[in-house]
Formats: structure tokens, sequence, C-alpha cells
């Protein structure tokens, strides 16, 4: 219900990424002052660009129309770069918490996607089925991290 963005901190600054490449960083201020902010030299950071309703939920028609993008902000779901060290290859559990501990006193602008046990599959799907949400993003437990989609 958002767009699927990296957001890359480096020496050059930060920047917003899309799947197709376009930088960003324009349209989302408030994401960018928060990894901004990070305690980090560097980070590449997987997630979804969102703005939530009054109950909680993403709604992407606020998006496609460019409304409120000053208050999106960014669910974090996965840590592939953290101050020049490559995590890809480690697994979703040690990317995961290492994300967490990166995030814990982010600014508003970016918020951990929290990790549910890998039992409550079919539950999550059906409520989010129930909400109308677009998808899901799960990975596989001990899955390295490989671009695109994947069986894991």
């Amino acid at each position: 219900d958002g767009y699927r963005l990296m957001a890359r901190r480096d020496s050059v600054g930060i920047r917003l990424i899309t799947r197709r490449g376009n930088d960003w960083s324009d349209r989302f201020p408030l994401v960018v002052e928060a990894v901004n902010h990070l305690k980090v030299r560097s980070c590449l950071v997987d997630g979804e660009v969102v703005c939530c309703d009054e109950r909680g939920l993403a709604r992407f028609d606020v998006l496609r129309h460019r409304r409120n993008e000053a208050v999106a902000f960014l669910y974090a779901f996965d840590l592939l770069e953290l101050d020049g060290s490559d995590l890809r290859r480690e697994p979703i559990e040690v990317r995961k918490m290492t994300l967490a501990s990166t995030l814990r006193k982010a600014r508003q602008g970016v918020r951990l996607n929290e990790h549910l046990e890998h039992d409550c599959g079919l539950t999550v799907f059906q409520h989010a089925c129930k909400l109308c949400c677009e998808g899901i993003v799960s990975k596989r437990l001990g899955s390295r991290y490989r671009s695109g989609r994947s069986p894991d």
C-alpha cells in the first residue's frame, strides 16, 4: 500500500531509491530527515514508504495522488549494509535484530516493521485479506538477502 524504496545513507548524503532506480528523496522529507539522524556512518535500508489513515492502515491513494507526502514514513523491514559492512549474507534474523537496534531511537520518519513468528503466516494473511491490505512482506527464517522476489 506504498512505494517500495531503498533508503541509502553514505558520504553522498541521503537518497531514497525506487525499484526502477529513481531518486525520490525530494518527495519524502520526513524519511530523509529521520535517516539523516540515525547514529550511523552509512546504511542501506529496505522498506516501504506509506501514509496511514486514522486506523493505522496504509493508504496508497494518498501517495499515488501526491497528497501528504510530507508526512509519509518508511516502514523498514531489512538492513543490507551498515557502516560499511555488507549484511546481505547474514540470515534475516541477524539483519532484523541489527535493524531494530539501529532504529531504536529513530525519528518519526522511519518505523521498524516488527517481526512476527513464522507460524503466524496464515493468521496474518487472513487478517490482511479482511482489512483489504495490498500485500504482506515476509521472509523465510534463516534466509539471506536476494534482490527481487524469491521463494524465501
